[in-house]
């Protein structure tokens, strides 16, 4: 898959929203945007520049904003308007996120975003069904959705996709990467460098209402080496900045982990600071391993110790799906993408 820069993102990601007509005459100044999109301005700037000499914008002059110039168009024919539904903002403008709207955009469909996310509704079905029903679309794709909001994305009866989730056992199509035999294997590699307390830190749709496979793996392999489980293996915790924070005090303020594994590439870096912070090393002091891949990792160094997957038959699935209902069929094939462990330097022994 191609790697697109983050202005190459943004630039994606404000075109579409261009096409959309969400802004009639005249888009917001690059610091505004900056703060809505979660980059800094110099990146915002080299995208709208991007967007001038496409001839979507033109300049307004200095310290005025830059002027829309799109023609308008007829919408296509039989483009299915998809709303995706993200667990957080800063996906918005992954590699992976541009990558699939992009290919849903080649085959003629039209994607875009609500204005609010899975986090920002609290992860409430209520609250997701009530904002669902005010939102007009053809079908929805839910990124990371526990059984519980999927179940309610179902009883709504509008066609969906699942991107990641808890879909298995629902009528509802769905993909996402084969984490759980990796997972056995990464944790079979932290035991045989004798690390006993290994520590994972996930979300809480991986924790409940029912343990995910892959946190089941994780806690087999760990009592089949004889280690006892509990909670310090994998915490609960509130999905926040300070939780996050939180979580990680009560572990390292008696009987530190010498492993920690985290669900996501924010994670990571926000636990690796945390770490550094107190004075600790990696993997010297404590071995560390994200349960994703990150673009960032591509400038780590010592280089992070991963677990990375094959997006495309993801993307074809979601295409191919989008395919079907714009036809009108019902399609609630699920697939598994294989996914591999990747060795860095990021892990030593404990």
């Amino acid at each position: 898959m191609k790697t697109f820069s983050v202005a190459e993102q943004v630039a994606s990601q404000l075109r579409k929203e261009l096409m959309q007509e969400r802004w009639k005459e005249a888009i917001p100044g690059r610091d505004r945007l900056a703060r809505e999109l979660g980059v800094h301005g110099s990146t915002v700037e080299r995208a709208l520049q991007q967007l001038e000499r496409e001839g979507l914008l033109k300049s307004g002059g200095i310290g005025k904003r830059r002027r829309v110039v799109i023609e308008k168009t007829e919408p296509r024919t039989g483009a299915l308007r998809i709303a995706i539904m993200l667990h957080d903002s800063n996906y918005r403008t992954s590699p992976f996120m541009v990558e699939l709207c992009h290919q849903l955009e080649i085959a003629g469909q039209l994607p875009f975003f609500p204005n609010k996310t899975l986090s920002a509704l609290d992860q409430s079905p209520e609250r997701l069904t009530r904002f669902m029903k005010e939102i007009s679309t053809d079908a929805w794709l839910i990124s990371s959705g526990s059984k519980e909001l999927l179940s309610s994305v179902v009883a709504l009866g509008k066609p969906a996709f699942a991107l990641f989730g808890r879909h298995a056992g629902l009528p509802i199509a769905g993909a996402r990467p084969d984490k759980s035999p990796t997972m056995a294997q990464l944790t079979q590699r932290l035991i045989s460098l004798r690390h006993r307390r290994i520590s994972f830190i996930c979300a809480c749709q991986i924790r409940y209402p029912k343990k995910a496979k892959v946190l089941e793996h994780f806690l087999n392999e760990l009592e089949a080496a004889g280690i006892r489980t509990g909670e310090y293996n994998c915490p609960d915790w509130e999905e926040t900045q300070n939780g996050f924070i939180k979580v990680l005090d009560s572990l390292f303020s008696s009987t530190p982990p010498t492993a920690l594994i985290l669900d996501e590439g924010y994670m990571f870096h926000a636990a690796y600071h945390y770490v550094s912070q107190r004075g600790l090393k990696v993997p010297q002091d404590v071995s560390m391993i994200c349960m994703d891949d990150d673009p960032g990792f591509h400038w780590c160094h010592p280089a992070v110790t991963h677990i990375t997957w094959d997006p495309q038959p993801i993307v074809r699935q979601v295409v191919r799906w989008a395919d079907n209902v714009a036809k009108g069929k019902v399609d609630h094939r699920q697939i598994l993408s294989k996914a591999q462990f990747v060795v860095g330097g990021s892990i030593g022994p404990a």
